[in-house]
């Protein structure tokens, strides 16, 4: 058990250090998550991300406030035409890596709220169902990159 008068002395070194080790502690991490930014009078967009799991785990919902709907999606291809559909959930298996990207899995934010710029910083939670059939959220805040997925560089808002 920590002390407060521990917590006290140490400051917020502590409290940061703890707070790190609680989420290196997930048992899923997040890399390279990005939403690419929207056109005007679009309503949708897409997030893509790297999941990587210590354990089995399964990717079951997402949300952000940005978005009235926001769900896990593939694209596949049928008689030469792209189609895009809802999954239930994807699989992440113990000690690999699952890329989210165009063209394949991917986060579908629907009914947008504002538009996405390049440049802003959007929130987005990710539940995942672990083996034990327990839920880890993880809370991210992604960046808008323009709409071929480059970030920003001295992007500044009026």
């Amino acid at each position: 058990m920590i002390s407060a008068n521990l917590l006290k002395s140490c400051g917020g070194v502590l409290l940061g250090l703890l707070c790190a080790m609680g989420a290196q502690a997930q048992t899923v991490t997040v890399s390279d998550a990005w939403i690419r930014a929207t056109v005007q009078g679009q309503t949708a967009g897409g997030a893509f991300m790297e999941l990587t799991a210590k354990a089995g785990a399964r990717l079951v919902a997402v949300s952000s406030p940005v978005a009235k709907v926001a769900e896990v999606h593939n694209m596949r291809m049928e008689n030469g035409v792209m189609k895009m559909f809802p999954v239930a959930g994807i699989d992440i298996p113990a000690g690999k890596s699952v890329k989210l990207a165009s063209g394949g899995y991917h986060v579908m934010l629907m009914q947008l709220q504002k538009p996405l710029n390049a440049g802003d910083k959007v929130p987005l939670q990710l539940t995942f169902e672990l083996a034990d059939r327990k839920r880890e959220t993880v809370e991210l805040m992604v960046e808008v990159r323009d709409i071929r997925g480059q970030p920003q560089k001295g992007h500044h808002h009026h």
